[in-house]
């Protein structure tokens, strides 16, 4: 049965007839819900949302639902939801703060049990939230960013396509697309396994690391660093590097370097 007969469904829903609807979940006005998607016993749909077509809504699972934000005070806003994204068991995504906003979950992403996705967040496609990984307000997320278990990342801060976050780190500043943070929340380098199982080319790989070497190793200022990086990028990976290293920041740019100590634990380990 496409629908339970014990799921609460508002009579304004637009649901789709193959879709279907597990007993006890809980869908509110106004919601959009495509073909070939499955919401799991439990799990509630709030106000305003839009779930594209086959996605995976497991149990107690909550997507919509009011903005943990003081300055919302009852406004419309929205929250939307790709084709083929899949929501694990207690992950919350919460609508937008101001009037009208949305907050957007690209295709083919996986949130993991116990992920958060704050108001107004922008979350690009084929990206993953690992268990317990906590994404704030504003914050945006770059196509196939893999953001691993319990990671925090900070309102407003953006997270660069292909960007890794090791389990744990504290993101507080933005992470240039294809790199990687450790826990101690520096740039280590290039994901490289994620560069390799995208089908980057070895000159954009080779390419990336080079930028990484700059920002990172040189010592040049940041925005000296940044125009040696426009000479002397090619690719279309650079050129997209090199749009993000440059576009407005309201946290600033990671490129914090590990102290001798830090190296030197790390080299131990």
């Amino acid at each position: 049965m496409p629908i339970h007969p014990t799921a609460v469904v508002d009579v304004t829903a637009e649901i789709d007839p193959a879709a279907e609807i597990g007993a006890w979940v809980v869908v509110e006005r106004n919601v959009r819900i495509g073909a070939g998607t499955r919401v799991y016993p439990h799990a509630y749909i709030s106000e305003g949302t839009t779930l594209g077509q086959r996605c995976q809504i497991h149990p107690f699972a909550v997507v919509g639902h009011h903005p943990q934000d003081v300055k919302w005070s009852g406004e419309p806003s929205f929250t939307q939801v790709g084709d083929e994204t899949i929501i694990r068991e207690h992950a919350t995504i919460h609508r937008g703060t101001l009037p009208g906003s949305t907050t957007v979950i690209g295709q083919r992403c996986f949130i993991m049990a116990n992920g958060h996705v704050a108001h107004n967040a922008q979350v690009g496609n084929q990206v993953i939230i690992a268990n317990g990984a906590l994404v704030s307000g504003h914050v945006q997320v770059g196509d196939r960013a893999f953001i691993s278990g319990n990671v925090v990342v900070h309102q407003f801060v953006r997270i660069g396509e292909l960007a890794m976050l090791g389990g744990g780190a504290r993101v507080a500043t933005d992470v240039p697309p294809f790199m990687t943070v450790i826990e101690r929340n520096y740039l280590v380098g290039p994901n490289v396994v994620g560069l390799r199982r995208a089908g980057f080319s070895a000159e954009e790989r080779h390419e990336i690391r080079r930028a990484y070497q700059l920002l990172c190793r040189s010592g040049l200022p940041f925005q000296q660093a940044v125009e040696q990086i426009v000479q002397m990028v090619r690719t279309a990976p650079g050129q997209r590097l090199v749009e993000f290293l440059r576009a407005p920041s309201r946290r600033g740019i990671m490129i914090s370097r590990p102290s001798r100590a830090e190296e030197t634990e790390q080299a131990l380990e």
